[in-house]
């Protein structure tokens, strides 16, 4: 490495130094520091004085194995995850297809239209979504009864309390995947669709053999950061139903059971490494 490289390194490295210090300190630090306290029995009387946190070690794991809610709530955040999140990925596409067409117009006041929601605040959207699903004044039912169909409990059904929480969660959340596919769709050069118009290829046979493979990198991002998200989406649920999905988080905080919380938290991160890395494996392949 000659002097010039050595000084343009050592500069490089004095000004990534400061945000590599707050990544450090702020995500790093408190993430081993989470993973340390998943292996204590930490608790409010820990709060106090440490010396009343012990090393438990994997207990805490082997009690939420041992815990019917846990895997209930693991059950169910699956089912939410694995639905919502491809749902979500869809409907996110579909908009950014339409929203890019040649032939529609006003497209800005149609992409901020879809983004609003993901922007709104979630209160405002809970009140809104819960009269939208109300058992006798909703305007679900009303549609149903319209038709003959009698009323649904939306929100206190199990049977519908989970596709309603989805259909709330994709609605909200679809506007920002848009936008990042709108923004894939417009890197795809124009020339590749003219030279398959012109050998005769229709609106499908451009939209599978370009569009897609052209997609497929934003594919990936948008995949994990939907799932991402979905795995850990916690206010919607517990704002509209009073729990949800992911009831069982709320033990570490009612309970002060830090120890047993973290060890949560844990397992869920495991799950959304594995899934992460489960879509960049099948993306790599699929080059």
């Amino acid at each position: 490495m000659t002097t010039v490289e050595r000084g343009t390194a050592r500069a490089a490295w004095w000004f990534l130094a400061p945000a590599l210090a707050v990544i450090g300190v702020f995500f790093f630090l408190p993430v081993v520091a989470s993973l340390a306290l998943s292996f204590t029995d930490f608790d409010i009387y820990a709060i106090a004085d440490s010396h009343n946190a012990r090393f438990v070690g994997l207990a805490n794991y082997g009690q939420l194995a041992a815990t019917p809610l846990f895997w209930t709530a693991l059950k169910n955040t699956l089912y939410f995850a694995f639905v919502g999140a491809p749902l979500s990925v869809l409907v996110a596409l579909g908009a950014a297809l339409l929203v890019n067409a040649k032939l529609v117009r006003f497209k800005g006041f149609f992409r901020t239209a879809y983004f609003a929601p993901f922007v709104t605040t979630l209160v405002a959207v809970a009140i809104v979504w819960r009269y939208l699903y109300h058992p006798r004044y909703g305007l679900l039912n009303a549609a149903l009864g319209a038709v003959g169909i009698g009323p649904v409990d939306w929100l206190g059904d199990p049977r519908w309390a989970m596709p309603a929480i989805i259909l709330l969660a994709v609605w909200r959340n679809f506007g920002y995947n848009m936008l990042i596919f709108v923004a894939g769709l417009q890197r795809i050069p124009a020339q590749l669709y003219e030279a398959a118009e012109l050998d005769g290829a229709g609106a499908w046979a451009r939209f599978r053999y370009i569009t897609l493979p052209q997609l497929a990198p934003t594919f990936v991002f948008v995949g994990v950061i939907t799932a991402i998200g979905y795995f850990q989406l916690f206010a919607e649920p517990y704002v509209m139903t009073g729990g949800g999905p992911l009831k069982s988080t709320l033990k570490g905080f009612r309970w002060w059971r830090l120890g047993s919380a973290a060890a949560i938290a844990f397992v869920l991160f495991f799950i959304i490494l594995g899934f992460t890395l489960v879509q960049l494996r099948l993306q790599r392949e699929a080059r």
